[in-house]
């Protein structure tokens, strides 16, 4: 038993390690280049995405990692309808309070209802 909450401990840490290292340097990247647009690429990197790719590859396989990736599509479709809410909210409301909250909804629903198809 100890074991087995050992490795849940190891786990969370790297991809907690993995994960943050990965946002942390998509937002430096974000901030220091002068280009906008690309450091908005860069605020988008899907961190999460590849660090759950590769725990599950490394613990059950390329298969299921292959299984992991392939539902990872319906988040990221839900990511750009998440985007496109903010956009039209933000211009519409000039309230970025707002715009995020209902651009996540959209990409928690969004992402939802393309998983049940």
């Amino acid at each position: 038993m100890d074991q087995v909450i050992e490795m849940v401990i190891r786990d969370l840490l790297l991809r907690f390690i993995l994960g943050g290292s990965a946002v942390v340097l998509s937002y430096v990247t974000a901030q220091r280049l002068p280009w906008k647009a690309i450091g908005g690429i860069f605020a988008t990197f899907p961190a999460v995405m590849v660090v759950a790719v590769m725990m599950v590859g490394w613990k059950k396989g390329s298969k299921e990692a292959a299984k992991n990736a392939r539902g990872s599509v319906y988040g990221m479709i839900g990511g750009l309808i998440c985007v496109m809410t903010l956009l039209f909210t933000l211009k519409t409301t000039q309230n970025w309070g707002i715009s995020v909250i209902l651009g996540l909804l959209m990409w928690l629903t969004s992402s939802l209802v393309l998983a049940h198809r």
